[in-house]
């Protein structure tokens, strides 16, 4: 029998979702997996997390090493690095499970497993009746999975209906919900009150290349054969890199976003300043961490809470070492001060969902209300702060046309941010779009199509965007690509970066550039 509880297993999906970016993209900390891994710890469970991602491990040796522990319980989270990218998760966790499963039936032993993420809890009939897994969650997850550690279900299976939020299989093998919905967490300080960073290996997590950028730097050094230590003349970016949660959920309803799925609605919580800053300055101090992500879907919102983290960071005087960005709305950043006093605290950068370049395609998925001037002003007073934007972009909204589309980018082009991400339109699992397209045009969904839930990542080769009434899905791709070619190949906007961040930025852009536009497996 295995003396561990619970084992966490964040599969490794980067090779699939990023194709040949995958040098670029961040190599992200599991944040859900270290809150759940930190709340069953305090309930005197045995918990480690396997994060394959990090580790560079294949679907088979991720199942091995899941063999070797033999855990009580198998839990794979199945959230990815942006609030939308939970459903492109799915197809190697699958796949993991699929080969644990058969070695562990090779072997004649039985490890249970469970899937929990914003997918699986916005399809959570779909994902058990079509994957492996033996339960998944539909919530948060954080109150399911503690029950399934507490009770002794595998000699009585009618305690499994009494735990809210969990999936099963029921007469006949199907779907079955064991006992409603699970409660969401009223009091973050006090029952999630941070991730177990002391399960992780911290030295194998790195930002986006962007956001490295405005990293602390020092010289790579060479030791001689005298054993001395020289300088290359080289900088490399210093700092590590973490993700902390400041809040849970948003209390916007954009039509295309499935944040809310996991929460059962619209809504916001927060973890108090002093509990965030607290996280922050134990990184800073134990691991030498300086390279921050604040994955909030909307930090830039309750002033208070963003003034009070600010505050105890200035207290801390670590200010001036961090490199931290964050998520705001165009809405969200009209008081200069508040920014100022961003910066001051470390905060780098903001990325700001723009969207579209046309009021009318922004207004159609109720993405505020906002002009293009109002555009213009809250980028100007960003970057006055000293504070650089990434600004989002989609492509292929229901009322994009050829025309606003370019009106977008044009829009990119002149705002000519430090960062730019062009997305293409997808009905995400758990966004309101996924239902309407669900009843209206399922043909038009990546499950429903040869590519899988693998069309939903927006780098892989096998990306398959929503068509809009007059564009097809090929060719919103295709634009969306043409546009992050021409963007970041424009001599205005290499100019601005050099003159902002010096020299190799630029060289990055110019690599990333020299990879091209990815080849399509399906659309053309």
């Amino acid at each position: 029998m295995s003396t561990l509880d619970l084992l966490i297993v964040n599969a490794p999906s980067r090779p699939n979702i990023y194709g040949s970016l995958i040098q670029l993209s961040a190599i992200e900390v599991p944040v859900w997996a270290g809150l759940i891994a930190c709340h069953c710890m305090n309930n005197g469970f045995s918990v480690q997390i396997l994060d394959a991602e990090a580790e560079g491990l294949t679907a088979g040796e991720t199942a091995r090493r899941i063999i070797d522990v033999r855990p009580r319980l198998a839990a794979f989270s199945i959230y990815g690095q942006q609030p939308s990218a939970s459903t492109q998760c799915l197809p190697m966790a699958s796949a993991v499970c699929r080969a644990m499963k058969e070695m562990a039936n090779d072997e004649g032993i039985r490890i249970p497993t469970l899937a929990f993420g914003t997918h699986p809890s916005a399809l959570p009939e779909r994902t058990l009746r079509e994957e492996l897994f033996d339960f998944v969650c539909q919530g948060e997850g954080v109150e399911p999975i503690l029950r399934l550690l507490e009770v002794d279900w595998r000699n009585s299976q009618t305690l499994l209906s009494t735990i809210p939020g969990l999936w099963r299989r029921g007469p006949g093998g199907l779907p079955a919900l064991s006992f409603g919905t699970s409660r969401n967490i009223s009091d973050l300080d006090a029952e999630l009150p941070g991730q177990a960073w002391e399960l992780l290996s911290m030295k194998r997590y790195r930002g986006h290349n962007w956001h490295l950028w405005t990293a602390q730097r020092e010289v790579e050094v060479i030791a001689t054969r005298d054993f001395t230590v020289e300088p290359t003349g080289r900088e490399r970016y210093a700092g590590g890199y973490a993700s902390v949660q400041t809040s849970l959920g948003c209390p916007f309803k954009c039509s295309f976003c499935c944040i809310n799925a996991p929460f059962g609605g619209a809504g916001i919580r927060y973890w108090s300043p002093e509990n965030v800053v607290s996280q922050i300055n134990h990184l800073f101090t134990e691991y030498g961490i300086s390279n921050f992500k604040i994955p909030d879907e909307m930090f830039v919102l309750n002033r208070q809470h963003v003034l009070g983290i600010c505050n105890l960071i200035d207290d801390l005087s670590i200010g001036a070492r961090l490199n931290t960005w964050a998520y705001a709305r165009i809405d969200t950043v009209k008081a200069t001060a508040l920014l100022d006093r961003m910066r001051r605290a470390g905060f780098r950068w903001l990325g700001i969902g723009i969207e579209s370049g046309s009021k009318h395609v922004r207004d159609g998925v109720e993405k505020g209300r906002f002009t293009e001037n109002d555009i213009h002003h809250a980028v100007e007073r960003v970057r006055s702060a000293g504070i650089c934007v990434g600004a989002n972009y989609i492509f292929g909204l229901p009322d994009d046309t050829r025309e606003s589309m370019q009106k977008t980018l044009d829009l990119a082009c002149e705002l000519n941010t430090e960062w730019a991400n062009f997305y293409c339109a997808m009905a995400y699992p758990g966004s309101a779009l996924h239902v309407q397209v669900s009843r209206e045009r399922p043909e038009w969904l990546p499950e429903n199509n040869p590519c899988g839930w693998i069309g939903y990542s927006q780098h892989a080769p096998e990306c398959m965007p929503l068509p809009t009434a007059t564009l097809s899905a090929a060719q919103v791709l295709a634009f969306r690509d043409e546009a992050f070619m021409r963007y970041f190949s424009r001599h205005e906007y290499q100019v601005m970066l050099t003159a902002l961040l010096g020299d190799e930025p630029v060289q990055q852009v110019l690599r990333m550039l020299a990879v091209g536009k990815p080849k399509r497996n399906l659309l053309s």
